[in-house]
């Protein structure tokens, strides 16, 4: 179980310090989540309640979708996936 908090706090650090480009950050993020999918699991498997994990992945997938859609766009209207040009004017 310790396994898994190492994974969200490693997402979580990376994420801190890796600021340069959307997609990384994005991929961070993507790590947290299913960090906390394993821990979530974890504690659905000991408990039986199923439907929470099931609501819960469909929140981790809105959330990877919505995050690939502003990496489209972003690619679309800047030309790269900077997050400094996203700022600039």
């Amino acid at each position: 179980m310790d396994f898994f908090y190492y994974f969200f706090s490693m997402g979580l650090f990376s994420l801190i310090l890796i600021r340069k480009h959307i997609l990384l950050c994005l991929l961070s993020i993507e790590f947290m989540v299913i960090s906390l999918m394993f821990i979530f699991s974890l504690c659905c498997y000991m408990f039986f309640c199923y439907y929470l994990y099931v609501f819960f992945m469909s929140f981790c997938v809105c959330e990877g979708v919505l995050g690939l859609g502003i990496l489209v766009s972003m690619i679309r209207f800047h030309g790269n996936d900077y997050l400094n040009s996203m700022f600039m004017w």
